[in-house]
C-alpha cells in the first residue's frame, strides 16, 4: 500500500503513516527498511497489518494526473519528452541522437556508425536516416502512456 509519513519522533523511534485507504497506521523503526531516516511527509510503500505498517519503503513518488494524449504534455521528472525523442528522431535519426537520449546506448552506436561511415557504402548511410525519420513519426503517433510504459 502507497501513503505518506504523518508524524515520526526519533526519541520513540516510531510514527503514523496515512494509507491512501484513508486509514493510519502505527510504525515503529524496526520495519524501516531504507537507509535513509523516516521523515514527515516522506512518501512510503508499506504492508499494512492491522492497523500497524511493516515492510515501509521510501520512494514513493505520486505522479500528477496529466492529460491523457496531450500533444505537447510534459514528462514526468526524469522522464523521457515523447516530443523531444521524436524531434531528435526526425532531425538527428541518422546519427542516432535520439537512441541516446532515451538511453539506448547499443543502438545509438550502431546507428551513429551506418549514419556517418556507412554514406561510404551510400545504403547504410541512407538507411539509418530513413529509420530514424520513421522512428520519429512513431514516437509521433504514440500515446504519452505508451511512450512512457515503453521508454520511461
Amino acid at each position: 500500500m502507497k501513503g505518506q509519513i504523518l508524524d515520526y519522533s526519533v526519541q520513540s523511534n516510531s510514527g503514523v503513516i496515512s494509507g491512501e485507504d484513508g486509514q493510519h497506521y502505527q510504525f515503529v523503526g524496526q520495519n524501516w527498511q531504507a537507509t535513509n531516516p523516516p521523515r514527515r511527509g516522506l512518501h512510503v510503500d508499506f504492508t499494512a497489518n492491522g492497523d500497524q505498517a511493516v515492510d515501509i519503503y521510501e520512494g514513493f513518488t505520486p505522479q500528477p494526473v496529466s492529460q491523457t494524449g496531450n500533444f505537447l504534455s510534459a514528462p514526468r521528472p526524469g522522464g523521457k519528452s515523447r516530443i523531444g525523442a521524436a524531434l531528435f528522431a526526425i532531425f538527428l535519426g541518422g546519427l542516432g541522437v535520439h537512441k541516446f537520449y532515451l538511453g539506448e546506448t547499443t543502438s545509438g552506436i550502431i546507428l551513429l556508425i551506418a549514419g556517418t561511415f556507412g554514406w561510404l557504402l551510400i545504403i547504410p548511410g541512407i538507411a539509418a536516416w530513413v529509420w530514424g525519420f520513421i522512428e520519429g513519426i512513431i514516437y509521433l503517433t504514440k500515446s504519452d502512456q505508451e511512450f512512457e510504459r515503453q521508454y520511461g
